[in-house]
């Protein structure tokens, strides 16, 4: 499927996602967003992708913000609908089986931040600058943020950075626990790349087992987030590398995981 303002690429196990609006620094438009949950679709039923990278096209933005000419027009329930559009494909992202790594690459900002708080981890360059300025506008983070800022980072700190609007960079980003590694501008995507290359290469079934137990795991008790890795160990274990992983530890040798959710 072709796509006007995301480019998407899938090299072995390894699909890129990057936002291709360069001349508004990426800013998430109606069209931007529909592609978007179009190609989370896409992901989703496509067994060969392991692991999922998202940038930006460019050197000044990963994505920074709504498109305010498009914000600017709407009224209450046009604005409610974008939000609601917003947080349904955003979901779509946190809840995509496989590992999303963001490679932030410049401006994360209102929804860019919101977009990166929705992966599995960040890698960000030394000029990259997040945060969530939707208060300046007059309005709020409209796609998640005042809900996943908080559960990441604290209530304090989040109310911090959503009441003032402030953004902050690279290294405090990582300080705070938004970011977990910050690379020189030219080293982010080897970085991010040799790192989904090193995840794409374990077993499917366990990839997603893990990601399912700890995201579900964190919005419940300890006893019950237990159970779950309890039972989702048993399922991994009835899996076709789960028998290759363990023979090849007792055979002193590398394992080949096929990757197949299906056993044959």
């Amino acid at each position: 499927m072709e796509y006007n303002t995301i480019i998407f690429q899938v090299e072995e196990a390894v699909a890129t996602l990057t936002f291709n609006r360069p001349i508004a620094l990426n800013a998430i438009s109606t069209e931007l967003l529909n592609e978007f949950s179009n190609v989370l679709d896409e992901i989703s039923t496509n067994e060969a992708i392991r692991v999922l990278i998202l940038t930006g096209s460019g050197e000044k933005a990963f994505v920074a913000g709504a498109d305010i000419t498009e914000l600017a027009k709407l009224n209450a329930l046009q604005a409610k609908i974008f939000s609601a559009q917003g947080h349904r494909t955003i979901n779509k992202l946190q809840h995509l089986p496989i590992p999303v790594i963001a490679a932030v690459n410049g401006y994360a900002l209102g929804g860019g931040t919101e977009i990166a708080l929705a992966s599995d981890f960040v890698y960000a360059s030394e000029n990259a600058v997040f945060g969530l300025p939707e208060i300046t506008l007059g309005i709020i983070p409209g796609f998640g943020g005042t809900q996943r800022l908080t559960r990441l980072i604290g209530l304090n700190r989040a109310k911090e950075m959503i009441f003032t609007g402030k953004m902050i960079k690279a290294d405090e980003a990582q300080t705070i626990g938004m970011v977990n590694k910050v690379c020189a501008p030219d080293k982010l995507m080897e970085e991010v790349v040799k790192t989904a290359k090193i995840i794409s290469g374990k077993g499917a079934v366990s990839l997603r087992a893990a990601k399912q137990v700890i995201n579900n795991g964190a919005n419940v008790d300890l006893t019950t987030g237990c159970q779950m890795e309890t039972d989702a160990f048993a399922l991994c274990m009835a899996s076709e590398d789960a028998y290759e992983g363990t023979h090849a530890f007792l055979e002193k040798r590398v394992p080949e995981f096929k990757g197949s959710l299906l056993n044959e």
